[in-house]
């Protein structure tokens, strides 16, 4: 069997790792920028380090902020047009996955434009030709968008999310500053951080995983697991434990692959608007309960990540509880709820057909269906 593994071409890590963008784009000749940054951190001043890094250079810029926390087909639309408008000649991102998701579908269409409609850019998109060259900078540790080849998009008439999965969409260079993620309020650094921690424990279970993958997400397990909790207390250790946790999964999942916490996730951000990694915390160990059957000796390693005492100990039943609890107790230590008031009996259909879909699902080291996938949204109840 042959496996694919594709990464970034560079990556800078590091507290101040933004100064070196103002070399980068010296040394590519670029004229313009256009900053796809969401609207929250232009109000707060956070794209501002970017810009300022800029003007001190006499570098030309342009910034779009029209991007939601659950970025829309109409989103992406004004997008192009914007960049089209800008004569702008490169992008940077600023922001979670909705600015660099949006920035990806933006970069990608300018490209190719065939796919300025966005919904045929689900799935497996056959575009030709790689996005516009981008330099991507993270605010939050958790999507790690920066590092992979997926995206996701909210199709608001269908009320539904799609993935797209494109080797065209990676950034070329990504600018992992731990200082960047310093302004994070503690619920959003929580929902991010598991949000990683979802992406590390599928990725390593998923269908396709293997051990270059198995590598990167244990280890990212062990840097999430040690380090989200101060990272909530805005703790410096924390904050650069967590951006190194995110980026290592994102190299790792972005070539295995999810499963279907992920795919129930995107269908509670589309019909309930909930934040996706809220959602993910959610249904992670709902999940991992659901899997375990399917996992082997995999949850001892996940557990023994998560610093539970004594694995070897265990019985297959009992180490695969304690990996279970630990993620129920990282969760509930960061304050993420465990129910979702908004989910409604008569939504279940809907959401499950919806999950069921979901590029995600196949990946499920368990095989699903419809109806298994209420029952696991009625959990949430």
């Amino acid at each position: 069997m042959v496996n694919r593994f594709v990464l970034n071409r560079i990556s800078y890590h590091g507290k101040g790792a933004i100064k070196e963008i103002p070399g980068i784009i010296k040394s590519k000749g670029f004229q313009k920028a256009f900053i796809a940054s969401d609207p929250d951190l232009v109000k707060f001043n956070v794209t501002k380090k970017i810009t300022d890094l800029l003007d001190a250079e006499g570098m030309s810029y342009e910034i779009y902020s029209d991007i939601k926390p659950n970025p829309t087909i109409e989103n992406v639309k004004a997008g192009v047009a914007a960049y089209k408008a800008s004569e702008a000649d490169y992008m940077i991102t600023v922001g979670g996955g909705s600015s660099m998701d949006t920035g990806k579908a933006i970069g990608i269409i300018i490209n190719n434009p065939e796919f300025e409609d966005v919904r045929s850019l689900e799935g497996v998109a056959p575009t030709k030709n790689p996005t516009v060259f981008t330099i991507a900078v993270p605010t939050t540790a958790g999507t790690a968008a920066e590092a992979t080849i997926n995206y996701v998009i909210t199709d608001v008439e269908k009320k539904r999310k799609f993935v797209c999965v494109d080797v065209n969409d990676i950034p070329n260079i990504a600018i992992v500053d731990p200082d960047m993620m310093s302004t994070m309020p503690k619920g959003l650094t929580a929902a991010t951080g598991m949000d990683a921690l979802t992406h590390a424990i599928e990725g390593y279970t998923t269908k396709a995983a293997w051990d270059l993958a198995d590598c990167l997400n244990l280890e990212a397990i062990r840097l999430i697991a040690k380090s989200l909790r101060d990272a909530v207390e805005n703790k410096p250790e924390g904050r650069e434990g967590m951006a190194l946790g995110q980026y290592v999964t994102g190299m790792a999942f972005s070539n295995v692959g999810l499963g279907v916490a992920h795919s129930m996730a995107h269908t509670l951000g589309a019909v309930y608007d909930t934040p996706h990694g809220v959602a993910c915390a959610m249904m992670l160990p709902i999940v991992m309960e659901y899997n375990a059957e399917c996992s082997g000796e995999k949850y001892r390693e996940i557990a023994r990540a998560m610093n539970v005492a004594d694995v070897d100990k265990m019985s297959q039943e009992e180490y695969r509880q304690a990996a279970v609890k630990a993620v129920k107790k990282l969760s509930s230590d960061v304050g993420i709820p465990a129910k979702l008031e908004a989910l409604k009996e008569e939504d279940l259909d809907f959401l499950a057909e919806s999950a069921y879909a979901d590029a995600c699902r196949p990946g499920n080291p368990k095989d699903t269906s419809v109806e298994d996938l209420k029952e696991l949204f009625r959990k949430l109840m």
